[in-house]
C-alpha cells in the first residue's frame, strides 16, 4: 500500500476555501466584506508569487473566530461546504482518487489552509485523513493563533515526517498532486509528483522534470 497525498486548493477544488470561507465570514457578519477581501486578496496575491508569510495569513484569517467555540464555526462550516464548496469539486480529482482506492492505497490531503476547513471538504469527499494548519483552542475558544508547524511549503514535509512517524508509514511509492510553486519541496521528495492545473512556475519545473501535468475539471 502506498501514499497518495493530495494539496486542497486548486487541486481538489477549482477555488481557495480560506478565500470562499473569507467572503463566508462576510456573509455572516463577521467581519467587513469589503475591508476584510481587499487585505485577503492582497495576501493572497503575495501566495500566488511565492512570497506569502504564512504566519501573517494566518493571523488575519483567524482573528474573526477567536473567541468562537470549534463546535460553534465546525456547524457553520458545514452547510457552507454544501452549498458552496461541493459544486467546485473537480470530477477529476475524484477520479484519480477512485482510483488510488482501487489500486489500495492510503489517500491523505495536506493543505495551507485551516484544519477545520480542510477535514470538512476533505470529508465530503470522502477522505479522513488530513493534515492542515491548526488553530490554537484555549478553554474551549479559539484564541486567533495558531498551534505548531504550518503546513507550508517545507512545513508540509515537516509535519508529512511527523505523521508517517506517528503512523508507521512511509514515502516508497508515494504520489504527490498540487497545483503550486509552495508545494515544490513535497513534489521533489515523493516518487510519483503529479502536477494538477499548475502555475506558470510550477508548470515550467513540471516540463523540466518530465512530470505528469493534468488539467483536471
Amino acid at each position: 500500500m502506498a501514499l497518495a497525498i493530495f494539496d486542497l486548493d486548486e487541486t481538489l477544488i477549482g477555488g481557495d476555501c480560506a478565500s470562499l470561507w473569507s467572503e463566508q465570514m462576510g456573509r455572516l457578519g463577521w467581519v467587513d466584506p469589503e475591508s476584510f477581501m481587499r487585505k485577503n486578496d492582497e495576501l493572497m496575491a503575495a501566495y500566488s508569487a511565492g512570497k506569502l508569510a504564512m504566519e501573517d495569513y494566518m493571523t488575519f484569517s483567524l482573528e474573526p473566530i477567536a473567541g468562537r467555540t470549534p463546535e460553534e464555526v465546525e456547524h457553520l462550516v458545514e452547510p457552507w461546504v454544501e452549498d458552496f464548496i461541493e459544486p467546485i469539486i473537480y470530477s477529476d480529482a475524484c477520479t484519480a482518487i477512485a482510483k488510488h482506492r482501487a489500486d489500495g492505497d492510503r489517500i491523505l490531503v495536506i493543505s495551507a489552509s485551516a484544519t477545520f476547513l480542510v477535514q470538512a471538504i476533505a470529508a465530503r469527499i470522502g477522505i479522513d485523513e488530513v493534515l492542515g494548519i491548526d488553530p490554537q483552542v484555549i478553554n474551549g475558544h479559539y484564541s486567533g493563533a495558531t498551534v505548531g508547524v504550518l503546513t507550508y511549503r517545507e512545513g508540509k514535509i515537516t509535519r508529512l515526517m511527523e505523521w508517517l512517524d506517528a503512523e508507521g508509514e512511509n514515502l516508497e511509492g508515494a504520489s504527490f498532486y498540487s497545483d503550486s510553486r509552495n508545494d515544490l519541496p513535497l513534489l521533489k521528495k515523493v516518487d510519483y509528483p503529479h502536477v494538477v492545473n499548475p502555475d506558470a512556475a510550477l508548470r515550467e519545473q513540471a516540463e523540466q522534470a518530465g512530470w505528469p501535468v493534468h488539467n483536471w475539471k
